[in-house]
């Protein structure tokens, strides 16, 4: 079955004089999760309006078609996008048949994903696909190919990793690397890793301003994966990207995964119900999403965090912190009603501190109103650069698309590394298993 949606009025016009012009034009596949939907809350001058989306019919592709509706009628700011929604058993194989696209985004269901990233790349397709591409090490070589092919190809294969873009990693990151400030970076201890980041998510949340429906097999950890799999990607990655940047790095010779625990969120029937709107036969269900892991990175230890709650307290949303310890001082993401960044000397503080305001000074044109508190050493930053998660996806969106344009200007390191933070994730949820 197909059909086309549109969504918002003038929509056609502006599809027939802009779509020849962009350079991307996106496909869809199986729209499960609401990232998808979050790649379209803003529209973008390289992305043609008209998006192919195929899908089975059901409630996930409702529920996707319900949140770009909101989008597009919403009174600041509407987007204009216009849908073409082929459905079917197949939606894969419909894709590759037609491909009225040169861009394909994944979301959703992580087994077999890697499969579809490969079937799409072979194809001469672009992808843009959600973490995570694997949640077994035994799909590394998969991986591998799927990164070597896009190479070899001249094509763009990217995932989501949004947290990047978060202020205060941004600037944990510029101060770790400013040896003045923070001297060189700890090996530490197993008993005391030199890096320690935690992450806490919430089954039930608000996502652009709608209770968020999760499907069943989002609960299903031989579909989605277990925690440190899943969103414990961002953290794997935000370690490398701050403590080794744009330095390529060898799952092979530099990273051994020590050690890795995991442990259920309880949830009631009712609970399950509330949030995926099916049944569960079960009185409970043990949800196996939180993991802990040990692993050095060039011999510094790493320790990692990967939790999930049912439900935020009031005014709370996701969570996360990260310490880098280095020779002079530790930088500490910490977090409060916003994500904070803070410099604490364990040497020299008077010294540190005058290099912290020295870059502080420097950081101007980049995070012009950045200032620094030496009473509690507290960098202090404007709102507007607290941009939330949802906008953060426009953010790597634009970095995707430049890569499109030019996929030669991928860094090098980005390869690498990503297998890397795929070895440490898939190897950490295996030493759990055990």
């Amino acid at each position: 079955m197909r059909f086309l949606l549109f969504l918002s009025f003038g929509a056609t016009l502006a599809v027939m004089s802009q779509e020849s012009d962009t350079p991307v034009r996106l496909m869809i596949v199986e729209p499960g999760h609401f990232h998808a939907s979050l790649l379209q809350r803003d529209m973008y001058p390289s992305i043609a309006p008209k998006v192919a989306v195929y899908a089975p019919l059901g409630p996930e592709l409702i529920d996707y078609l319900n949140r770009i509706s909101l989008f597009n009628r919403r009174a600041e700011k509407p987007t204009s996008w216009e849908l073409d929604v082929s459905t079917s058993s197949d939606p894969m194989l419909d894709m590759l048949k037609e491909r009225p696209g040169n861009v394909v985004l994944f979301t959703g269901k992580n087994l077999g994903k890697i499969d579809r990233i490969n079937a799409s790349l072979d194809a001469g397709l672009h992808v843009f696909a959600d973490k995570p591409w694997i949640i077994s090490s035994k799909d590394m070589a998969k991986l591998d190919h799927a990164l070597e092919t896009a190479e070899r190809k001249g094509l763009a294969a990217y995932d989501i990793m949004t947290e990047r873009f978060e202020v205060t990693s941004e600037l944990q990151r510029i101060f770790v690397n400013t040896p003045e400030v923070f001297g060189k970076l700890e090996h530490g201890s197993a008993a005391d890793p030199a890096i320690y980041a935690k992450s806490i998510h919430h089954v039930m949340k608000i996502v652009a301003g709608v209770p968020l429906k999760r499907p069943a097999w989002f609960f299903d950890t031989d579909v989605y994966g277990e925690g440190l799999a899943d969103v414990g990607t961002h953290v794997v990655d935000l370690v490398q990207w701050t403590a080794f940047p744009d330095q390529a790095l060898d799952y092979r010779k530099d990273v051994q995964v020590l050690e890795g625990k995991h442990w259920p969120l309880k949830m009631t029937k009712e609970q399950f119900q509330q949030v995926t709107g099916e049944p569960l036969a079960a009185e409970k269900l043990d949800y196996y999403c939180n993991n802990s892991v040990h692993y050095t990175l060039r011999g510094v230890h790493v320790k990692l965090d990967i939790l999930w709650n049912w439900e935020a307290p009031a005014g709370a949303g996701d969570l996360y912190e990260a310490t880098f310890r280095g020779s002079n001082a530790r930088i500490e993401i910490r977090q409060g009603k916003l994500p904070e960044l803070y410099i604490v000397p364990t040497r020299g503080r008077a010294g540190v501190f005058a290099a912290v305001k020295n870059k502080i000074n420097q950081l101007q044109t980049q995070f012009p109103g950045v200032t620094f508190n030496e009473q509690n050493g507290r960098i202090t930053i404007p709102e507007k650069f607290h941009v939330g998660h949802e906008a953060h996806f426009a953010q790597v969106a634009n970095r995707f698309f430049s890569y499109i344009a030019s996929p030669k200007s991928m860094p090098s390191w980005e390869r690498p590394n990503m297998l890397v933070k795929y070895f440490i994730s898939t190897k950490g949820v295996e030493l759990a298993q055990k």
